[in-house]
C-alpha cells in the first residue's frame, strides 16, 4: 500500500522515536525538522493567530494608557526622553506612516497627566494596564500549557515589573551603546581599519542583541511558570530574526502600496498599524511556542499539539510511572519528581499529571517536600495491588452522569459483572446487557 505524503513525513520524523542511535547530524536535523513542523502544525490550527489578533485590538485601544504609566514611572529614572526614538525603532517598517504615529502617541501621552486623573481615573488607568497585561498573560500561557493564572498579589508585583523594570533596561542599554560608540575610546579604536570594521559590526549588531534580550525578558517573565533562560533565548533568537525579516519584508510592502494611501486616505496609516501590531504579536507568539518545545522536547515526539492517550493507554501509563517511582524506592535512588518521569518516559508533563493527579488525590501517591516536589508512595508497595491503581486511572474522570435514577439500578447490577467481565466479555450480548436496566 502506498504511503500519503503526510504519513511519509511522519515516518520520518517519529519512526524513530528514540534518536541517541541515530548520527548527530541526523538527529539535528530531524530535531530541526521537529521543531518546524510543530510551529507550522501550531500556526495551522489557527489559535496563534486568534490570540494574536485578540492582542493586536487590545493592544490599539490600550496602547495610550500602557505607555502614559510607563512614562511616568521611566520618568524618575531620566530615561523618559528615550520613549521616542524606541517607538520610532518599533515602527521604522511602516515607513512616513510610523513617524506619523509615533509623534501622535507620543502626543497623546503627553496630554495624558496621571497626576491630574483623580483616584477614580487612576484606578481606571490601572485596571486597564492590568487587563491588558493579563490578556497578554493568557496568551504566553496557552503556549505554555499552562492553565492556572498569577494571583492578584502576584499580578502587581510582576506587571509592575514588566511595565517598569523592562523598558528602563532596554532604555539603558540603548543610552549606554550610544555612549560606548561616541566617546573618545570607541574614536580612537575607529582610527584603525580593523578595529574600527569589528566597532561597525558591533554597532550594527547591538540592536538586533537589545530586540533578543527584551524578548528573552519578556518570554522568562510573562507565562506563570518557571522558563529556563536557555529555552527563552533560544525562542528569542528565533522571534528577533522573523522580527528583522518580517520588518524587511513590511517596509518593502509599505514602499509599494502608494495605491492604498491613494484609496484609504489618512485611514491608509491606520490600516498599516493595526497590520503591523498583528504581524508583531504574532512573532513574539511563534519565539514563545519555540521556547515551550525547546524547553519541554517531549511534545515533539508526535505529530499532535497534545497528544490524546486511550484508556488502555492512560492506564499503562499509570503503571509504568508509580513502578519508576517504586523502583526509585528500592533502589534508594531520590524519588522522582515530575521532571524525571518526563524524561524517563518520554511523555509531554501534561498526560503525565492527568494519571498522577488522581493517585495522588486517591491517596496511592503523596508528594514529597523540596525544591522540585516528588513523588512517594502513601502506602506500602506490597499492600497495594495493580487493580487499585487501574481503578482509580478508570474512574478519574467520571462524571456521575449514570449516577441517576435511572441508572443507579443498572450500575448497581453492573458491579456484580465486573469481576467476571474479563473471562465472559465475548459471551456477554446486547441482550443480556438490556436485562440489566
Amino acid at each position: 500500500m502506498t504511503r500519503s505524503p503526510v504519513a511519509h513525513v511522519n515516518h520520518f520524523l517519529w519512526g524513530n522515536a528514540d534518536l541517541r542511535g541515530l548520527p548527530w547530524w541526523r538527529a539535528a536535523f530531524i530535531t530541526l525538522m521537529r521543531y518546524f513542523y510543530a510551529t507550522a502544525r501550531d500556526l495551522a490550527q489557527g489559535d496563534l493567530q486568534l490570540r494574536a489578533t485578540s492582542l493586536a485590538y487590545t493592544t490599539l485601544l490600550s496602547m495610550v494608557p500602557l505607555l502614559a504609566v510607563s512614562f511616568s514611572m521611566l520618568k524618575a529614572f531620566g530615561v523618559y526622553n528615550k520613549l521616542e526614538p524606541m517607538l520610532l525603532e518599533a515602527l521604522a517598517p511602516l515607513g512616513p506612516s510610523g513617524e506619523d504615529i509615533t509623534h501622535s502617541i507620543i502626543s497623546f501621552v503627553n496630554n495624558m497627566k496621571v497626576g491630574a486623573l483623580g483616584t477614580a481615573g487612576l484606578v481606571t488607568l490601572f485596571y486597564t494596564v492590568v487587563s491588558v497585561m493579563q490578556k497578554i498573560e493568557r496568551a504566553f500561557n496557552h503556549s505554555w500549557r499552562v492553565t492556572a493564572e498569577r494571583t492578584p498579589k502576584q499580578r502587581f508585583s510582576d506587571y509592575l515589573t514588566v511595565i517598569i523594570i523592562g523598558p528602563v533596561l532596554v532604555f539603558t542599554a540603548f543610552g549606554i551603546t550610544a555612549s560606548l560608540m561616541n566617546n573618545q575610546v570607541a574614536a580612537y579604536l575607529s582610527s584603525f581599519e580593523l578595529l574600527g570594521r569589528i566597532l561597525r559590526w558591533i554597532a550594527r549588531l547591538l540592536p538586533y542583541l537589545i530586540v533578543i534580550g527584551a524578548f528573552t525578558f519578556v518570554y522568562v517573565f510573562m507565562p506563570n511558570t518557571r522558563v529556563r533562560t536557555q529555552s527563552a533565548f533560544t525562542g528569542a533568537v528565533t522571534a528577533g530574526i522573523l522580527w528583522q525579516a518580517a520588518g524587511w519584508a513590511f517596509a518593502k510592502f509599505v514602499a509599494g502600496s502608494a495605491h492604498y494611501t491613494a484609496i484609504y486616505a489618512t485611514f491608509a496609516s491606520l490600516f498599516l498599524f493595526i497590520i503591523w501590531l498583528y504581524v508583531a504579536w504574532l512573532i513574539l507568539l511563534t519565539g514563545a511556542n519555540i521556547a515551550f518545545y525547546h524547553q519541554h522536547p517531549e511534545y515533539l515526539h508526535g505529530p499532535r499539539r497534545d497528544p490524546v492517550l486511550s484508556l488502555r493507554e492512560q492506564e499503562a501509563l499509570a503503571l509504568l510511572a508509580v513502578a519508576h517511582i517504586t523502583a526509585a524506592m528500592y533502589r534508594n535512588e531520590p524519588p522522582c519528581t515530575l521532571a524525571t518521569l518526563v524524561r524517563r518516559l518520554r511523555m509531554p508533563q501534561g498526560l503525565l499529571r492527568k494519571v498522577l493527579d488522581p493517585l495522588q488525590q486517591a491517596g496511592l501517591l503523596r508528594m514529597a517536600a523540596g525544591r522540585e516536589p516528588a513523588y512517594l508512595l502513601a502506602r506500602a508497595p506490597e499492600a497495594t495491588t495493580v487493580d487499585a491503581v487501574l481503578d482509580v486511572v478508570r474512574s478519574a474522570d467520571a462524571a456521575g452522569g449514570l449516577e441517576t435514577r435511572a441508572g443507579a439500578a443498572f450500575l448497581a447490577r453492573w458491579r456484580d459483572y465486573e469481576q467476571a467481565i474479563t473471562t465472559t466479555a465475548k459471551a456477554l450480548t446486547l441482550k443480556d446487557l438490556a436485562g440489566m436496566i
